[in-house]
């Protein structure tokens, strides 16, 4: 998730590492905060395989800065990567706002519906945070106010999430015709 939202954002524009961080809290960082001990890895990683590449600055008080600006090799390799997202991407909230954060960087309208295809079938499944046996418990089958809470929570989530899916696919498959 982390290498997928670096190559999003410096997908828009180059970044100072400081920026790029900022940039990710303000996404991901109620969830899950995004420590200098795994970003600068990351990008090192990222550097590495030749998907980024770093550019020092003068800074305009301080110290020089480090500008990361995506290669064309990261740019494929977003485009990959919004395009064939992992089944974790799909199923897994966090990482399917990620993705959605920067599916609109995937040109082709068929190719987007793709992915929202795959969300739509996951949430169209039969679900529950709470089982008898293998049979999924409703809210309305529970006695913990809480659990029915919780319950009550992600069916209206998925509800709303399900008609911006639908009205989202119509359009996408309105721009192919």
């Amino acid at each position: 998730m982390l290498e997928l939202v670096i190559l999003g954002f410096l997908y828009d524009a180059p970044l100072h590492g400081y920026v790029l961080r900022r940039h990710i809290a303000a996404l991901t960082g109620h969830v899950r905060p995004v420590a200098e001990s795994t970003l600068y890895p990351a990008i090192k990683r990222l550097e590495k395989a030749g998907l980024l590449v770093r550019a020092t600055e003068p800074g305009a008080v301080a110290a020089p800065r480090h500008v990361l600006t995506l290669t064309e090799e990261g740019g494929r390799e977003l485009m990959r990567r919004l395009a064939e997202p992992a089944q974790r991407e799909i199923t897994d909230e966090n990482h399917w706002f990620t993705l959605l954060a920067f599916l609109r960087h995937l040109a082709d309208p068929a190719a987007q519906a793709a992915v929202l295809r795959r969300r739509l079938a996951f949430l169209e499944e039969p679900a529950s945070f709470f089982y008898d046996g293998d049979r999924p418990l409703s809210a309305e089958e529970l006695d913990d106010p809480f659990r029915r809470g919780v319950l009550t929570i992600a069916r209206a989530t998925s509800r709303a999430e399900l008609a911006w899916l639908r009205d989202t696919l119509a359009s996408l498959d309105g721009v192919g015709r």
